[in-house]
């Protein structure tokens, strides 16, 4: 059997996809799209005057939070698996 390669990662994602997965189907079903007024609310983010980082999405944040929380996993765990899945998210 041929050693994956460093670019193998997408081949990966793409044959787990095609299995179906858990989180495709929990992104099908929910449209988190709903919370975003009440999380935007509720986070009251600053205005951005004093510089600073952008703040992640918080829709983003919280599916982490919910896919973290289903899936019973730590903090360390559901960081790792997102730099694993999508570098561009580090946190």
């Amino acid at each position: 059997m041929k050693q994956p390669g460093f670019f193998d990662v997408e081949k990966r994602l793409a044959r787990l996809s095609g299995l179906g997965g858990q989180l495709e189907a929990f992104s099908r079903t929910v449209d988190f799209e709903v919370f975003r007024h009440d999380l935007e609310k509720a986070l009251a983010y600053s205005d951005g005057s004093k510089g600073g980082r952008q703040p992640l999405d918080s829709v983003l944040m919280f599916k982490v939070l919910m896919i973290q929380t289903l899936n019973n996993l730590s903090d360390e765990r559901t960081e790792y698996l997102i730099m694993i899945v999508s570098p561009s998210c580090a946190f």
